[in-house]
């Protein structure tokens, strides 16, 4: 929406509202008599073919035309509309996300095994993880359990064709500072502060030059961010930062990131850039890329 040249996005408490309205009622349906109950649904289905083919013819001509193009991409920054592309599976989460996604719904599972899995990156059509505990090792749970994670993504991300496990890093009182590099200026690490600095439930932004880095510490779990919303690119670190939920939220258009994975729960496409971190000698050192 529009007005007077200016983009408008829905403000996230009416798409929030309008979702509890969706469920309130699919929860009221599932609890009708099986055959007012399958109307209902049938209702609920057919409505939903309509806005699809609706939603994709329009789709379909705003990308046919430069103009309608950049119209769209304006359109889909809007959580609302994202959403609703997002319901009809008009738009998707980037590849990453959805795999992060997936590692997270089967994390319970390998966590009551003893084990759990941790996502490195995503090269192409190949994921790669990182097993602890019980999965890292060779008895016949720990292959059970690695199979599982790698059949979970390849069913429900077709993109994924490849599962490679990479080894685990040794522990840090294992290495020297000049074998990984931190003495080392080229290799591109930057001391942070100190680890006492940042303590649990807290925030800490690190300037440098063109470097803008935002350290968080969640329940003794640190992460590095580039201090950027992932949405436009505006600065994070005066935003609300909510150690019991576990979110940061931006300043400027109230999106929502989880703060211990850097994923957007406002817009699931946008995704915040995280920086491999380490500690040593009681300080935070960052490498960012």
């Amino acid at each position: 929406m529009t007005q007077n040249g200016h983009t408008l996005e829905a403000p996230t408490d009416e798409l929030d509202t309008l979702a509890r309205r969706v469920d309130a009622a699919l929860e009221a349906a599932r609890k009708l008599d099986v055959p007012a109950r399958q109307v209902a649904l049938e209702l609920k289905e057919a409505l939903e073919a309509i806005h699809k083919a609706g939603l994709t013819h329009i789709v379909r001509h705003l990308k046919a035309d430069p103009r309608g193009k950049e119209l769209l991409f304006e359109l889909v920054d809007a959580p609302l509309v994202y959403a609703l592309f997002a319901m009809h599976g008009i738009v998707k989460a980037d590849l990453a996300t959805r795999v992060l996604r997936v590692i997270d719904a089967v994390r319970p599972y390998m966590q009551s095994h003893g084990g759990d899995v941790e996502l490195v990156e995503v090269q192409g059509s190949t994921a790669f993880v990182r097993l602890h505990g019980a999965c890292n090792g060779c008895s016949m749970s720990a292959v059970t359990l690695r199979e599982g994670v790698e059949e979970a993504l390849k069913h429900n991300v077709p993109e994924i064709t490849a599962v490679e496990v990479v080894p685990n890093e040794p522990g840090p009182a294992l290495i020297g500072l000049d074998s990984i590099g931190i003495n080392d200026k080229s290799a591109g690490w930057l001391r942070g502060p100190a680890l006492a600095d940042v303590p649990p439930g807290s925030l800490r932004r690190i300037k440098q030059d063109d470097v803008d880095v935002l350290l968080i510490n969640l329940d003794n779990r640190l992460s590095a961010y580039r201090n950027e919303c992932a949405h436009q690119g505006r600065p994070l670190h005066d935003g609300l930062f909510d150690p019991e939920s576990g979110t940061i939220t931006c300043p400027a258009h109230g999106f929502c990131f989880d703060a211990a994975s850097g994923e957007c729960f406002t817009a699931p496409q946008a995704q915040l850039e995280s920086f491999p971190l380490r500690v040593e000698d009681g300080y935070i050192w960052v490498r960012p890329s």
